[in-house]
């Protein structure tokens, strides 16, 4: 009988659990198996535990609970402000202010782009994808040049700062890079970035923008909570200054946003069990999984290899091989899980250069498809609520050219911070 006792090493194990997760988060649902992203990241934490790849302690050492609470803080805040009502008033006053659709289409890139920045771009979809359906119902127009000037909008403008989407919260809380100097250094990106989606949107649906047709708005299908805004609004603005202001201060970016969450709970109008039960558990357990995933292959020394022998170089070779990679893997793997497994060999380098380059190509590359990021499935998955179908092959037109332009943007960009 042969012996396999030589291949139940910690090595081997912890390579097959990682594979394992990384085959269920890449597939989302194995046939005949219920799984997906969260609960095969969870498997897997699970599993390194259970084989003694890691211990209960070691396990929960390996979360980083800065990037949990700094989701946790946000979440709460965005919370607040949807039950509020204030992204919808948002979005109405925005549809005012349009008038006709060509102006519609350059407000909701902006505004989403904008909003995305500072308020997670997948929140910030979610909210603002039913109103943009709605207007362009009352109004005949064809949803899905808005809804896809939305998706790409939201993942470019959320590229501009740390609290933009989780991705850069990993990157942000890992690198100690600055909030202002995070958005000083990836403003350029966004800013062209935005603009370019204006002239790829109308390109693409020529037809769409040939004429201008007046808008139609019925602000009876919204509600709004002002008395409560009162309080919600200046926290959040607070928040966002002290995020600039924090290190004058000594508060970490993770305590400014769970200090703005506590006094919303405390002082707020809103039943804090209704804003708790809005949090995204399921997001902040799935991270929570992944760190305890990546971890257990460290401890076992499967990317000790990849880091000692760095590959990466601050020069425009590392800059083009980032943008490649992100590319790739973002389209596999979704660019959170790749983010993550990009954490132990980003810390070896210690590179701000690196880091943003990072930060900005795995954002700009959920563009690329449907599937390439969170915030583009959302949109997705709310639209077909309403009866509208944005289907792969029709994002593609508009998301492979976005994405091509926004990374010449990128290496740009990155390739001037070189010679600066």
């Amino acid at each position: 009988m042969p012996d396999f006792s030589h291949l139940l090493n910690d090595q081997n194990i912890s390579l097959v659990i990682f594979i394992i997760t990384y085959t269920g988060i890449i597939f989302t649902r194995l046939p005949w198996i219920n799984v997906d992203r969260p609960s095969a990241a969870f498997f897997g934490a699970v599993a390194m535990v259970l084989f003694g790849i890691l211990s209960i302690d070691e396990a929960i050492h390996a979360i980083d609970f800065n990037t949990i609470l700094l989701l946790l803080g946000m979440m709460i805040i965005i919370a607040t402000l949807q039950l509020d009502g204030f992204f919808s008033l948002i979005a109405t006053k925005t549809i005012t202010y349009s008038r006709n659709q060509r102006r519609l289409l350059v407000f909701i890139v902006f505004v989403t782009g904008i909003s995305s920045a500072f308020l997670v771009n997948d929140a910030v979809v979610l909210i603002f994808t039913p109103v943009i359906i709605i207007i362009c119902q009352q109004s005949q127009l064809n949803p899905l040049p808005f809804l896809v000037a939305e998706i790409l909008s939201s993942n470019i403008g959320s590229a501009m700062t740390i609290t933009g989407n989780p991705q850069n919260m990993l990157i942000g809380i890992n690198s100690g890079i600055s909030y202002s100097r995070f958005l000083f250094q990836l403003l350029p990106v966004s800013l062209l970035g935005m603009i370019m989606i204006v002239f790829v949107v109308r390109w693409v649906y020529k037809k769409e923008f040939t004429t201008k047709k007046k808008l139609i708005t019925n602000h009876d299908e919204f509600s709004y909570n002002f008395s409560s805004m009162k309080l919600s609004v200046p926290v959040f603005l607070l928040v966002i200054i002290f995020f600039f202001l924090g290190k004058l201060f000594s508060l970490s970016i993770p305590l400014i946003s769970l200090t703005g969450a506590s006094l919303i709970l405390i002082f707020g109008k809103i039943k804090p069990s209704k804003v708790i039960q809005k949090v995204d558990w399921v997001l902040l357990l799935f991270f929570a999984s992944l760190f305890i995933v990546v971890e257990g292959i460290e401890k076992t020394g499967i990317t000790r290899e990849l880091i000692s022998s760095p590959i990466l170089h601050e020069d425009l070779k590392s800059i083009g091989i980032i943008h490649l990679t992100s590319l790739f893997m973002s389209q596999i793997v979704s660019n959170v899980p790749y983010t993550v497994l990009m954490l132990p060999v980003m810390n070896q380098h210690q590179s701000e250069l690196l880091w943003l380059c990072l930060a900005s190509a795995a954002t700009l590359a959920g563009n690329a498809t449907l599937i390439g990021a969170m915030a583009n499935l959302i949109v997705a998955e709310s639209a077909s609520s309403y009866g509208i179908k944005i289907r792969f092959n029709e994002f593609l037109k508009s998301g492979l050219l976005t994405t091509f332009l926004s990374f010449l943007i990128s290496i740009a960009v990155f390739y001037l911070y070189l010679h600066r």
